[in-house]
């Protein structure tokens, strides 16, 4: 079953979607992108299901036939200052600031969403496996957020950025043990388990 094409019919639509949201370091990065209406890919489908391969092979793909795009990162201070909810909300509200064309519809993976300048917008759950423009957008979150981790990775190698792009795997969890945080490490995080024990 293929993606659908928009949300509503004979409106210029921005899908916007964010990565990035559980990783214990690095940007919260957000991209919105409006499509054309005839734009198809056979490998553009459920972005979660893409290998890094095929979301590198896309990313020019989509920024090439797209009608806009726009990408943005929220970093560690702004997100542990506001919370990371409201830091990838507002990492997308950036991501749609930066399309060149004013979208007149924005739908949104996820279900939460502030107005955003009187457009009206609507909130899917899992909607990069449901419409073209969020999956796309995920497409370039995904892209543009792991090609900045690679450049943190060789400023801090013993995290093992290159592989883990700051998700909490054990291997990272076991750096943070061993070398402490990094500036780019999100201090409101439970960056490790036993942190608990401090609460009690």
């Amino acid at each position: 079953m293929g993606l659908k094409k928009c949300f509503l019919q004979n409106v210029l639509e921005a899908g916007t979607d964010e990565a990035g949201r559980g990783c214990l370091s690095g940007p919260v990065v957000a991209a919105a992108v409006i499509l054309p209406d005839d734009f198809e890919h056979p490998l553009l489908n459920d972005s979660k299901q893409l290998s890094e391969k095929q979301r590198e092979k896309l990313r020019p793909i989509i920024e090439e036939k797209a009608i806009a795009f726009g990408v943005s990162y929220i970093f560690e201070e702004k997100i542990d200052e506001i919370n990371i909810l409201q830091a990838s909300i507002l990492a997308m509200h950036k991501s749609i600031d930066k399309l060149h064309i004013t979208p007149e519809h924005i739908i949104v993976d996820g279900n939460k969403f502030r107005p955003y300048n009187e457009i009206p917008y609507t909130t899917i759950v899992k909607g990069d496996a449901k419409f073209l423009s969020i999956a796309a957008a995920s497409v370039l979150a995904k892209t543009y957020r792991d090609e900045f981790m690679l450049k943190l990775d060789a400023e801090f190698p013993q995290y093992f950025w290159k592989k883990n792009k700051g998700y909490p795997t054990k291997q990272h969890r076991n750096a943070i043990r061993e070398f402490g945080v990094t500036n780019y490490h999100r201090k409101s995080f439970k960056l490790l388990p036993e942190q608990l024990k401090l609460d009690l």
